[in-house]
């Protein structure tokens, strides 16, 4: 997979986290909608990539502020799990995803000779600017 086509399937792999929380929450997150139509799994550019995973964390961030602890143990049918999981299952199911394609991306960009640290694999934990 070339760093472009791994940049799109990471929109597939956040975009994940926000069907969890449609699912878990349609009330409230119903605007999530305008999500399901964007592509993934294609070939992204870097910025089309920086753009949009601002815009899922921003929607990520608005499951979390919503979930309680109770809801983590609420089964959920999905696509993937029709028999249903629970919420807390689902979403650690889309974070070990996420992990592993984002270490991928950050072994590609070392192996191109870029000066990366382990602090560039651990930026998702640093505070984001609103």
């Amino acid at each position: 997979m070339d760093v472009g086509h791994l940049l799109g399937h990471l929109l597939d792999c956040l975009s994940g986290f926000c069907a969890c929380f449609q699912k878990a929450f349609p009330e409230h997150l119903a605007g999530l909608d305008s999500l399901r139509g964007l592509e993934v799994n294609h070939f992204c550019p870097p910025g089309e990539a920086r753009e949009r995973i601002a815009e899922y964390g921003k929607q990520i961030e608005r499951g979390f502020l919503l979930c309680l602890d109770s809801d983590l143990s609420r089964v959920l049918q999905t696509i993937f799990a029709p028999k249903g999981e629970t919420l807390m299952t689902l979403l650690l199911g889309n974070l070990e995803h996420l992990l592993n394609h984002k270490y991928q991306l950050f072994l590609y960009v070392k192996l191109q000779g870029l000066p990366v640290t382990s602090r560039d694999l651990y930026r998702f934990r640093e505070k984001r600017e609103r």
